[in-house]
């Protein structure tokens, strides 16, 4: 298939384009290298798949609506996967602007794009921040999300009321993944892991906030894409089953479906440390902080809507996925 890849300098549209040029499909490749992390990084992932003879690049930034259309009318994109975004609760604090433009007026352009280019299905990025204030655990995408506690999980919820609106309006197949704490070789440098292992390696203390009390449901980056690439191979249809009358917000009467894509083990982020100091040989020092605004305390997903329908559930442990990366990072930094 032809498949159109937003976000392919990026940390999981990189590694999916792999997946997806190995297993023979063309890809078309939408980029703009911004400068929210190192722009070197994002140029060694790009030259991983730049010289292969089904990738097409394009230097193009989502909220550039005629380029994006451009892109749809030229390419002709028999399916999409939109994983270009800002990203980060943090910086969605101090940055508010940026998170509308690029996730959410971004995301009107790839919808209309779809629906003007008869694109078969959609596949998009939600994330588990949508879950907000919610505390029953694991989390559910057949539970309510209306309670967002950062702008970047707000922008993520309006991605999947988007969604839905063109899926109703127009027929377009569209499923939202909800991701988990993602990590792996060629990570972000904004998230914890790569953080940490900078930090530990030069000596520096670590921070580590909510005093340690942090559990997160780390998901390897290869169980990401093994879960994008099955959903995106299984069109959703329409529920026969659903209830206007109790509406479930992951399924729809409309081709729509929700899914975690999440490792289903929560670990304590203290356990997690200690997995990298071993894999390091080398002890850290804490600098214990208390947790941040726009933070949740844990994370844990349930993802038998997942492995029902699409027969997956990720299951890399931590030990072997902090491994990798601490293999990885030594490799491309040389330290």
């Amino acid at each position: 298939m032809r498949i159109l890849v937003t976000g392919t300098a990026g940390f999981i549209g990189n590694a999916l384009a792999i997946k997806l040029l190995e297993r023979g499909d063309e890809v078309v490749g939408i980029d703009n290298l911004n400068d929210y992390y190192d722009i070197t990084l994002k140029q060694a992932r790009l030259a991983r798949i730049a010289q292969h003879p089904n990738f097409t690049e394009l230097r193009v930034s989502l909220e550039d609506r005629a380029a994006i259309a451009q892109a749809f009318t030229k390419h002709r994109p028999q399916r999409v996967v939109n994983l270009a975004a800002q990203a980060g609760v943090r910086y969605s604090i101090e940055h508010p602007d940026v998170y509308v433009d690029s996730n959410v007026v971004g995301f009107l352009n790839i919808l209309e794009g779809c629906r003007h280019h008869g694109v078969e299905h959609l596949v998009y990025a939600s994330t588990s921040s949508v879950y907000g204030a919610n505390t029953k655990m694991p989390f559910s995408v057949h539970h309510n999300v209306d309670h967002p506690v950062s702008l970047y999980a707000a922008t993520k919820k309006a991605n999947e009321l988007m969604a839905h609106t063109y899926s109703h309006l127009y027929d377009l197949p569209t499923t939202g993944l909800r991701f988990f704490t993602v990590y792996g070789p060629w990570g972000r440098p904004d998230m914890a892991l790569f953080k940490f292992t900078k930090n530990i390696l030069e000596g520096k203390p670590i921070d580590i906030y909510n005093y340690g009390n942090h559990k997160r449901d780390f998901t390897y980056i290869d169980d990401i894409v093994e879960g994008v690439v099955r959903t995106l191979d299984k069109l959703p249809a329409p529920d026969p089953n659903w209830n206007s009358d109790a509406p479930d917000s992951a399924t729809s009467y409309a081709p729509y479906r929700l899914y975690n894509i999440g490792n289903n083990q929560p670990v304590q982020l203290m356990h997690y440390i200690e997995v990298l100091e071993k894999c390091l040989g080398k002890q850290a020092e804490k600098n214990m902080l208390p947790m941040q605004k726009g933070d949740v305390p844990a994370t844990y997903a349930d993802i038998d809507d997942l492995s029902r329908e699409v027969g997956f559930r990720p299951n890399t442990p931590i030990e072997t996925g902090i491994a990798r990366f601490v293999a990885w990072y030594r490799d491309y930094y040389q330290v």
